[in-house]
């Protein structure tokens, strides 16, 4: 568990680093680096248990215009922020893409349906569900993953009986 108003372990079996090139606290790692495509400095920030960082950032030079500026909470703070909205909006854009849905009417009922795509490294797939007004589960056929679901497409696999799409 980690204590946020000191950003170290709760039970102080592993004190966090916390230097002016490399600061960490709240399951975040920041890393002062050379920039390797100028003269400046950059900042990692690496997510506890993650191998690669989900931030890289330019970092402001310190006072002799050569050293960079050393990290301190309240700069951590908020390049842990800036990291994690970074996250939370891939992994929305990530969510977009594997989760469609449309609703349509037939019958006169409406139906919702939805495309899950299932990312597998060696089958992906989708599922294709139909439901009902009530929330009730109607069918659900696995298709390909690259399936495109439209209104229209979505009323045809209703109106067919929820056969499986070509």
């Amino acid at each position: 568990m980690i204590d946020h108003a000191t950003d170290h372990p709760a039970d102080d079996s592993e004190p966090l680093v916390q230097e002016p090139r490399l600061w960490q606290g709240n399951g975040w790692t920041a890393k002062v680096i050379k920039n390797e495509d100028d003269e400046g400095w950059a900042v990692a920030m690496i997510k506890d248990g993650e191998p690669e960082p989900a931030l890289v950032g330019p970092w402001t030079m310190g006072r002799d215009k050569k050293n960079p500026k050393p990290l301190d909470t309240n700069a951590f703070h908020t390049l842990v922020k800036t990291a994690s909205e970074v996250l939370r909006r891939h992994e929305q854009q990530l969510h977009a893409m594997l989760h469609k849905s449309t609703v349509v009417t037939v019958g006169g009922a409406e139906i919702k349906v939805t495309l899950d795509i299932v990312p597998d490294e060696d089958h992906p797939y989708a599922l294709l569900t139909a439901i009902d007004e009530s929330g009730e589960k109607m069918a659900q056929v696995r298709t390909a993953a690259n399936y495109k679901l439209t209104p229209s497409g979505a009323a045809d696999w209703v109106e067919n009986g929820f056969r499986k799409p070509a």
